[in-house]
């Protein structure tokens, strides 16, 4: 059970796809651990102490959740256990049976559909309704979403151009993206029929904009990929803000799960989705994307919602190496 229960979680979404998580089953306790995992760390755009890896273990945990929920147990979760150990995330004891008005165990579908998709979406308007649902997702997660208007989509757009001509310049930053994406040449990825196990492959990169309207990162590093075209992407991206009122390792954590519960809705709901965090890679930057009228105090990811092409999965490690049992 402790294998299926870790698949799920690893199916989450990570800065890049570096998969930054470890976990630990404790036989003895029954105790399932969290773990960050230091060598799958971004210093250049996620430096210590690397609020990206929390937000994509934050996502795991709560896979795992769902994914024990579906199994009709319960899962206790608690956070950062341990202050003399930071890269203990979480603790979670997987009991029995599931509460009665638990609604985690219809996410579970939606799981292995969520996929990221870089493809352009249609111009139909998300309904309010469906809004509404994903802002009380956030907040059964103790975050916010926030669907900024269409003054602020300009702004937030402005803000990761920004980003994408820092990157530009910064020779690391593009060396760091590189190392996870199909344009890099490290071997750490592959396994040895040469498949990737992380990171995005040229196949999920999606086309090339020809307007750049949408807030979709262009992993390609203006190089040309065979193979790969371009296409119009829509006009007016329908744009969300993940957020909390803190800025903390916790809060982060929190704001995973609220992310990956919004996901996991928002794909049950028939949407299709993207993440950028270019723009929140850069401390200025970040503080720019909020909106001072809002309650949220610091913004975590930006989401692009919409009706069109489902992406493509990308690669995740096997369980094994994922997973240690003591």
């Amino acid at each position: 059970m402790v294998g299926a229960l870790v698949e799920d979680a690893t199916s989450a979404p990570s800065m890049h796809n570096a998969q930054p998580w470890r976990f630990r089953y404790l036989r003895e306790s029954g105790v399932l651990q969290l773990r960050g995992d230091p060598d799958r760390t971004m210093p250049r755009t996620d430096p210590a102490p690397h609020r990206a890896l929390h937000l994509g273990c934050g996502a795991a945990l709560f896979n795992l959740r769902v994914a024990a929920a579906h199994a009709g147990r319960e899962a206790l979760t608690t956070l950062l256990p341990d202050p003399a150990d930071p890269w203990l995330l979480a603790e979670v004891s997987v009991t029995g049976p599931v509460r009665d008005d638990s609604d985690l165990a219809a996410l579970h579908p939606a799981i292995h559909r969520r996929h990221t998709s870089r493809f352009p979406f249609s111009d139909e308007e998300v309904p309010d309704a469906i809004l509404d649902g994903l802002r009380g997702a956030a907040l059964l997660e103790g975050a916010r979403l926030y669907v900024p208007d269409a003054w602020h989509v300009r702004s937030v757009l402005d803000l990761v151009h920004d980003a994408e001509g820092r990157e530009a310049a910064d020779a690391a930053a593009r060396a760091e993206t590189a190392r996870w994406t199909a344009t890099g040449t490290g071997t750490r990825t592959r396994d040895g029929d040469g498949a990737r196990r992380e990171g995005i492959p040229a196949y999920a990169f999606g086309p090339r904009q020809h307007d750049v309207t949408a807030p979709v990162r262009d992993f390609a590093d203006r190089r040309l990929l065979p193979g790969r075209g371009s296409a119009t992407f829509e006009k007016e991206p329908c744009l969300a803000l993940i957020g909390t009122v803190h800025d903390r390792p916790a809060d982060w954590l929190r704001a995973g799960q609220a992310l990956e519960r919004v996901l996991l809705q928002a794909t049950l709901d028939g949407l299709v989705t993207s993440l950028t965090s270019q723009a929140l890679e850069w401390p200025d930057l970040r503080w720019a994307v909020r909106d001072p009228g809002s309650s949220m105090g610091h913004v975590h990811m930006v989401i692009r919602l919409g009706y069109g092409p489902t992406g493509p999965a990308t690669p995740r490690r096997p369980v094994p190496d994922v997973l240690d049992i003591v």
